[in-house]
């Protein structure tokens, strides 16, 4: 995919069906980018609605993850500010404790060629395990110890449990992060935005 552009990337992912075998809704690739974003959102893959929506996070767990960052719809939404670049970038369909994993083929094909082309990112947020292996090294034991130790990577890459509402039960255990991260990603996030 050498000498590739962003735009002709794009088509390529949006037709994607490599794993259309083994997804149960199809293959309907969800990918929020622009050259001149500043922050990067590495999720996990899109949940159902955001399947049938085709808008990324159009679900309760971006509802959490705005709330979170402390930003409207708007600036969310809006691509030259805000890469949203799931692991997967299908639905992966449901299995007995939520959702499925990404589909490992979605990140081993198209990940390395769009990040390449985003060079204006001085943000990045990793949700879930699947982004957090993929994006720190060495890797994390778990979700938590990567959310623990948040400042080794600060100020470029942040990471966060899934703002999923299943994950009630690990905010309740883990309140120092309400308290003390979220104001200090609400602050990093606004400087980033106010800096373009």
């Amino acid at each position: 995919m050498e000498n590739v552009n962003l735009e002709a990337l794009l088509v390529d992912i949006r037709r994607c069906t490599l794993c259309e075998p083994y997804l149960p809704l199809g293959a309907r690739p969800v990918v929020q980018v622009h050259r001149d974003a500043s922050i990067l959102i590495a999720g996990q893959a899109p949940g159902r609605r955001v399947h049938a929506s085709g808008i990324p996070f159009d679900d309760a767990s971006g509802d959490r993850l705005r709330q979170w960052m402390g930003v409207a719809r708007e600036i969310f939404y809006d691509e030259c500010r805000i890469a949203i670049v799931p692991m997967g970038f299908c639905y992966p369909g449901t299995g007995p404790h939520g959702d499925l994993p990404p589909r490992p083929q979605c990140a081993a094909t198209w990940r390395a060629a769009l990040l390449s082309l985003l060079p204006h990112i001085q943000l990045t947020l990793v949700i879930g395990k699947y982004a957090q292996e993929y994006h720190m090294l060495p890797r994390p034991d778990s979700v938590t110890a990567a959310v623990v130790n948040w400042q080794e990577r600060w100020p470029h890459l942040i990471a966060l449990p899934h703002p999923s509402p299943r994950n009630h039960r690990w905010l309740r255990q883990n309140p120092w992060f309400e308290a003390q991260l979220l104001p200090r990603l609400r602050d990093r996030v606004s400087v980033v935005l106010q800096g373009r």
